[in-house]
């Protein structure tokens, strides 16, 4: 299996600018204006009366890309949207109709068509389905209809009756809109302060403060391997006897926490960090700045002569590096997974690596292109079963599972719409996750609530190397035998 390019890598850079909420809403806005008054620029007076009057759109902007608007809060982008209407009453109905068909045009064809088709073999027919998921999605992605549309139609109408008034050479109370402004940043601070109240809770002290570092490894070898997205409920229906004996002869963590946002490169970070996005940096899979601010579990193994890889698409060498072993994610969804485990046969082979983590991402795109709740999605995790019995099989039979722990996790859920996953809304936030080797308790299910940043520290614990630096997750000693030994 071929690994990420370098343009493949900056590819999924650039799309991220599309893909994530945040920075699509104002490149979108802008790229409408420009279409739309693509005649009219002939000038360089029309030109730069257009960009002259974007200035004073910057601010409600900045307030949109600061602010989320998650789950049930997007409700509440209409009321400044109906606000201006009443104050102002200045609406293009050409440009809003002009703006909102180039939206589905760009999320429903280009994205869920022609980009799914060209990147993973999608049907050309997928359109028919996929515009279901954008106007469901509750997610940080530009396919969150419910959150983009009352965004890009106020600041379009705002942006266009500046424009309109520049042109006509009218005098614009400025005043008035900037505490139009502020009445939306007070709105949008009082939202999230009273009513954003989901997020999960964090671990406040660090993993060294309350349990002793090792000083033995435990485990000789430790395999972790992630089913990107896979939904908990949707693994429990589907047929999977492989993990089904893996969870039922090891112990299974029932109500085990992803992060917020629960993004892919950002849950990656937090779960092989142990720490979360305000620590080590990572805030969404548009990664601004390459690398994290802290240690990973590939420091810590460093620092006592082993070696770690992870086996994952380029997003993840944005955050972890040179520790990332890329695999190209342009292929047919149904090739991914079977050629990753391919991949991850040779490195077995000619690197060995301790610690070795195993990205499987056909659940997740099948979740993203035609949605959790159909039988592709259920038979992607079949899929994935088969694969990892094969896998553990070969292990077995190459001497290489004799001491070794095996984990078998989600990095997300997802729910039922495009992107699908971010703001933890239905099926997002609890992962299936559990243990299984010779040092695992057999038949064990801890119900107590964990943190998926436990991962770290417990591969630390298992490996006998330090806590990374700003490791804050518990180690998972339950399901150690003997492990509640090294509480302090």
């Amino acid at each position: 299996m071929k690994s990420a390019s370098k343009f493949e890598k900056v590819a999924a850079r650039c799309w991220n600018l599309l893909n994530e909420g945040k920075p699509f809403t104002p490149i979108f806005v802008l790229g409408t204006m420009l279409l739309f008054h693509i005649v009219d620029l002939g000038s360089f007076d029309q030109l730069s009366g257009l960009f002259i009057s974007l200035l004073p759109v910057v601010p409600i902007l900045i307030i949109y890309f600061i602010f989320d608007f998650p789950l049930f809060l997007r409700n509440y982008l209409w009321i400044p949207f109906i606000v201006y209407l009443i104050v102002w009453n200045d609406v293009n109905l050409s440009l809003l109709l002009f703006a909102t068909g180039l939206y589905f045009f760009f999320t429903v064809f280009f994205w869920g068509t022609l980009y799914y088709h060209l990147r993973i073999g999608t049907s050309w027919l997928n359109f028919t389905r996929f515009w279901k998921l954008v106007l469901k999605n509750s997610d940080s992605t530009s396919g969150n209809a419910q959150e983009q549309l009352p965004k890009f139609l106020l600041v379009l109408s705002i942006w266009e009756m500046l424009y309109k008034s520049n042109v006509s050479g009218e005098q614009t109370d400025l005043l008035s809109i900037l505490m139009f402004y502020g009445f939306i940043l007070i709105f949008a601070w009082i939202l999230h302060r009273n009513l954003f109240d989901w997020k999960p809770a964090m671990y406040t002290a660090y993993t060294k403060d309350f349990t002793k570092s090792p000083t033995k490894p435990i485990s000789d070898k430790v395999v972790v391997i992630v089913i990107d997205g896979m939904r908990k409920e949707r693994f429990y229906q589907a047929n999977t006897p492989f993990l089904d004996e893996l969870k039922e002869n090891g112990t299974e963590y029932t109500n085990m926490e992803t992060v917020y946002p629960a993004r892919t490169v950002v849950c990656f970070t937090s779960m092989f960090t142990g720490t979360y996005p305000f620590e080590h940096g990572i805030t969404s899979n548009m990664v601004w700045k390459l690398g994290i601010k802290v240690e990973s579990i590939f420091d810590s193994l460093r620092k006592v002569g082993k070696k770690g890889r992870l086996l994952g698409i380029a997003h993840l060498v944005d955050s972890m590096g040179d520790d990332v072993e890329t695999v190209t994610a342009v292929m047919h969804n149904d090739e991914a997974d079977p050629n990753i485990m391919k991949r991850a046969k040779k490195i077995m082979k000619e690197q060995d690596p301790d610690l070795f983590i195993v990205q499987l991402i056909a659940t997740d795109q099948t979740g993203h292109s035609r949605g959790v709740l159909y039988d592709e999605y259920i038979q992607k995790i079949e899929e994935a079963d088969r694969l990892v019995e094969d896998f553990v099989g070969w292990l077995e039979k190459e001497g290489k599972m004799e001491n070794t722990t095996l984990f078998i996790c989600a990095d997300h859920g997802q729910a039922d719409g495009i992107g699908g996953h971010g703001h933890l809304d239905e099926g997002e936030r609890y992962v299936p996750f559990f243990m299984h080797g010779p040092n695992i308790e057999k038949g064990k299910k801890i119900e107590q609530k964990h943190s998926l940043v436990s991962m770290a520290p417990t591969l630390s614990y298992l490996l006998g190397a330090p806590f990374s630096s700003h490791s804050r997750g518990k180690v998972l000693v339950e399901a150690i035998k003997e492990g509640r030994d090294h509480q302090v």
